[in-house]
């Protein structure tokens, strides 16, 4: 039976799936966009510290202030509407609630968010995905030793590419590469929420519009986020992580299958089964019109000759060779396709990606000269941009998380464009976060 059917089948029984949403940002706004339109699934409670942003993103996704007015839990379950509110312990701690949405993207807050969830016994989709490229592998035994489901959230890339990535091994292929598209320039890496929206391609009308946050588009801009992103697809998919970071190759989607394959194949990959960013901007500044910019794709590899031969009789677009061949979607809608995680977890009791190894990590690397007493502004802003790196090398290293330089005070100085180490800045080691990683 499908997700759908199975959740028509819960709305028409009256057993609905209980949600509760942490974080009524810009990705929890899109969740909650979809969430009234989809049969079997009530969101309960929505939790945020600033309640009145809430509602008015709440207002701004086509939701009446009826459908949020309740005054409590009870209420809310009583007459099928929502409570908003700023405590996440009020949230976790409710019996009806089923799952927990965590979309705060702040992953020191989010370490505390999910652990109490997991404590109440709540499944949870987490959509801070910052967290879960650092420390996802300890919040994966921690879910299974609470009985419950700990899942990356569907619409991000990970997730995605993990379904790809599955589909591939499930027909009996073996996957030379995953990833996700990017819009690239080495200059990027040096960009501040001061330069992101040129860079990025939308008007201060449409930032406006959209409620846009400059530090979380930057952290896309400046590879922060591709270098997350990867990170917890290689840790959810066993798949390698390149030695020195991301090389973002340049291609179209059709370039694909030859730019993903090991070097001794003509491709650039270190080795087969690896992790990659494609970039689909040209120097020249311009798009290639078919990119995958906002996608992802896995790469697979025939075997055998039977295989290469089917490729050739359905004209499957591969490599020069025959040999590799590229499964792709090229469009994610973020926060709008959610419903799927939530779905799996509750009706399939399955996450849509989670980590199993420690394979990649994401290391802060200095924007610029960083000295002694400043303050650290952590993903997408002034002073760090993230980087990926084999876990066995940034953690044998000592090298410092990305997610973890959010407020953080530099102890000595440090070059631009250089590695930061622990040893670099005071880490409270009673941060939640702080401990699950020094914990791995």
């Amino acid at each position: 039976m499908s997700l759908h059917e199975q959740l028509l089948k819960l709305s028409a029984q009256r057993k609905l799936i209980r949600v509760g949403v942490i974080g009524a940002g810009k990705f929890g706004s899109m969740f909650l966009s979809q969430a009234a339109l989809i049969p079997g699934i009530h969101v309960i409670g929505i939790a945020d510290l600033n309640v009145k942003q809430a509602k008015s993103n709440l207002l701004n996704s086509h939701w009446n202030e009826a459908k949020f007015g309740a005054s409590s839990f009870d209420e809310a379950l009583k007459h099928g509407t929502t409570y908003v509110c700023d405590s996440y312990e009020e949230l976790v701690t409710h019996p009806v609630i089923d799952i927990i949405v965590e979309a705060t993207g702040n992953p020191i807050v989010a370490a505390d968010h999910i652990l109490a969830a997991f404590n109440n016994g709540k499944h949870v989709v987490s959509a801070t995905v910052e967290l879960d490229s650092f420390c996802g592998i300890k919040l994966a035994s921690l879910a299974k030793s609470a009985g419950v489901i700990y899942s990356m959230a569907y619409g991000d890339q990970p997730a995605m590419t993990c379904e790809l990535v599955d589909w591939a091994r499930t027909c009996g292929f073996k996957v030379a590469a995953a990833g996700r598209g990017h819009k690239w320039h080495p200059d990027y890496r040096f960009s501040t929420p001061d330069t992101v929206w040129n860079h990025w391609g939308l008007t201060l009308e449409q930032v406006e519009a959209g409620r846009l946050n400059p530090k979380m588009f930057n952290s896309f801009l400046d590879g922060t986020k591709p270098a997350i992103e990867s990170a917890a697809i290689a840790n959810a998919c066993g798949l390698d992580v390149p030695e020195n970071g991301l090389t973002y190759p340049l291609g179209s989607i059709d370039d694909i299958p030859s730019l993903m394959r090991p070097r001794q194949h003509g491709g650039v990959l270190e080795k087969s089964g690896m992790v990659e960013v494609i970039n689909g901007l040209r120097d020249d500044g311009s798009e290639y019109g078919y990119n995958i910019r906002m996608g992802v794709f896995v790469v697979v590899e025939a075997e055998t000759e039977y295989q290469r031969k089917c490729f050739a009789e359905y004209k499957v677009k591969t490599d020069d060779s025959g040999r590799y061949m590229c499964q792709y979607k090229r469009w994610h809608l973020i926060g709008l396709e959610l419903g799927m995680s939530v779905a799996n977890v509750a009706l399939r009791g399955e996450s849509t990606g989670v980590a199993r190894e420690m394979i990649g990590d994401v290391v802060a690397v200095s924007k610029r000269d960083l000295k002694a007493g400043e303050i650290l502004d952590g993903e997408g802003g002034y002073t760090v941009a993230g980087q990926l790196r084999p876990a066995s090398a940034s953690i044998s290293g000592n090298m410092l998380p990305l997610g973890l330089t959010g407020g953080v005070k530099m102890k000595r100085d440090v070059a631009k464009d250089k590695v930061l180490l622990w040893d670099d800045v005071e880490v409270d080691e009673t941060i939640t976060a702080v401990k699950l990683r020094r914990d791995i």
